[in-house]
């Protein structure tokens, strides 16, 4: 009888009150749900993958690495910012390895609508196996971790088997490990058709052939796996299976993307990823050829081609288009691929604000930002053709004859001084029989010849706005006389015929820049937005005229 009333009073204990958890100064009650999951919980509780997850979608958006939103001074995303004591309250949030002095653990288990964390207005809860997971996390000492791309790989020890035949390898002996831990037994060994089929696919994305399945079933040498998986290896397909998930995080695409999706021509850069799988190239260089290999020495045609990694992103090729605009998406693109891709970091949320997951501020998103803000490019692309800058790619053969050609041509080259007093006079004497001969005959039938060397005679975008603001006073002016003569007078007026400007009068606009030599009053003009007209660059001999558009520095 003692001992059933024993009992009876322990399981009222448990249902209706709090359990204690451990017989020492630093323990916590808890409720029997959180309890009741214990069992269920990893060994080892790991911040990166149990703590921070939970902390983030729970916690951050008040207590979190955004300043501006931080509530109560409390930062949880630190360890500095969850072992010190608060200003206000003098309470810790978190004491490594004390729960009960811990005012985090108070909080989320407590049942006071006033106390609880997360607050009953934030709409969030914890379960009870997050509870206590995060009490556990407390017990074990509350370490915190850097984001794991940022932490130095380390080799971690071989976990300890029951059954040591069975592991082949390292990584076997972690399958077993955990196998054993859940109580499963491994599958049985595949058989000769099954591997060969799972190793053809993981490397190369192709099933065997009926002559490797029978090459393989056949060859009942030790090593007969391995054979097959250095053929697989250097089989041209294992490139082009590995390189997808890379052009994947890439954005590698054989169009831009926006409007009708217009072709561009990216496919060296995919063959080149292809190659440098094939070619076994070292992670370093393969990292840093496509993020700077035109800024290393003497770059080669595939550090060039590799480069295209910073060129992947959506372009538009629509007229109406702010150019600025879609330019500074691009460059964002940039900073939030090499994010993923470089760093296993999703950046882009501190475009905004400061991240509230990973430790990226909004001023070390620009930081970044700044690195992929100084290519040379446009928001607009070219409706046909390719978006500057390119590269001119050349077949083997035509580089075998180039060479040929530059071999030949560089020892006449190294001969030739333009600046030897008998070329100049030669020379000379050309520029004035150029002169001489420069009247056209009017029986030749030109419309127009033009030198194109007048360099810029005044500021066009001041000339347009004056002419502007003198049209709407003449519109002005002669909407006041038509008024005052009345309607019939309007009507009677005469359509005064169209009279052709004077050369004095056309040259007058600065937008007529280039003189005609057979008729005076066809001079070719400047058109487009007057401030961003082609401007005149001097060169060795007459004049060019910079395009400041797609063509990025060229001029004609």
């Amino acid at each position: 009888m003692p001992v059933q009333r024993f009992l009876l009073s322990a399981t009222a204990f448990v249902f209706t009150g709090a359990v204690w958890l451990t017989a020492c100064r630093h323990s916590v009650d808890a409720p029997a749900d959180v309890v009741a999951v214990q069992n269920r919980l990893p060994e080892t509780v790991d911040y990166n993958l149990h703590v921070k997850p939970i902390l983030s979608d729970r916690c951050f958006a008040c207590h979190g690495p955004d300043q501006a939103k931080q509530q109560a001074g409390l930062r949880l995303d630190t360890p500095e910012g969850a072992y010190e004591a608060l200003a206000k309250s003098g309470h810790t949030a978190i004491v490594p390895g004390n729960p009960a002095s811990s005012e985090l653990i108070h909080r989320i288990l407590s049942t006071d609508p006033d106390e609880v964390m997360p607050t009953p207005n934030s709409n969030l809860t914890l379960s009870a196996e997050e509870k206590a997971m995060l009490l556990k996390w407390v017990e074990q000492g509350a370490v915190y971790k850097d984001h794991w791309s940022l932490m130095t790989a380390t080799k971690p020890e071989l976990p300890t088997v029951r059954e040591t035949n069975w592991p082949k390898n390292d990584i076997d002996r972690f399958v077993l490990a955990r196998l054993e831990k859940q109580g499963l037994r491994h599958a049985p060994e595949a058989d000769k058709l099954t591997l060969l089929r799972r190793v053809s696919l993981d490397l190369t994305g192709l099933p065997p052939t009926p002559a490797e399945i029978t090459a393989f079933v056949n060859d009942h040498s030790p090593n007969a796996y391995e054979k097959v998986v250095d053929r697989l290896l250097s089989n041209p397909h294992y490139g082009e299976r590995q390189a997808v998930d890379w052009l994947d995080l890439a954005r590698y695409a054989d169009t831009h993307g926006y409007q009708d999706d217009g072709l561009r021509t990216a496919w060296p850069y995919r063959d080149w990823v292809i190659r440098a799988f094939n070619q076994n190239l070292p992670f370093d260089r393969f990292v840093t050829w496509q993020l700077a290999g035109d800024l290393l020495p003497k770059p080669t045609q595939d550090m060039l081609i590799a480069t295209a990694f910073n060129r992947n992103h959506q372009q538009s090729q629509e007229g109406g288009i702010v150019d600025e605009e879609y330019r500074i998406e691009y460059v964002a693109d940039r900073t939030n691929t090499f994010g993923k891709a470089m760093l296993g970091l999703t950046v882009e949320c501190a475009r905004c604000h400061d991240h509230k997951y990973d430790p990226i501020s909004q001023k070390d998103y620009y930081s970044l930002f700044a690195f992929f803000n100084s290519n040379n490019d446009r928001g607009k692309v070219p409706y046909n053709g390719e978006a500057a800058p390119t590269l001119t790619l050349t077949k083997p053969e035509t580089d075998a004859r180039l060479r040929f050609i530059r071999e030949k041509l560089t020892p006449i080259e190294q001969q030739l001084n333009p600046n030897r007093p008998e070329y100049q006079q030669r020379f000379n004497r050309w520029i004035a029989q150029q002169e001489q001969q420069a009247a056209i005959q009017p029986d030749l039938g030109l419309i127009g010849r033009y030198s194109f060397d007048e360099a810029d005679r005044a500021d066009i975008g001041a000339y347009v706005k004056a002419k502007n603001e003198e049209n709407k006073r003449n519109e002005a002016k002669k909407k006041a006389t038509e008024a005052k003569r009345g309607k019939s007078a309007k009507q009677l007026e005469k359509k005064q015929p169209v009279k052709r400007l004077t050369k004095a009068e056309l040259w007058k606009d600065p937008r007529n820049a280039f003189a005609n030599a057979v008729n005076d009053t066809l001079p070719a003009r400047l058109s487009g937005d007057p401030d961003k007209v082609p401007y005149a660059v001097p060169g060795r001999f007459g004049m060019a005229r910079y395009l400041p558009g797609d063509s990025s520095g060229s001029t004609a």
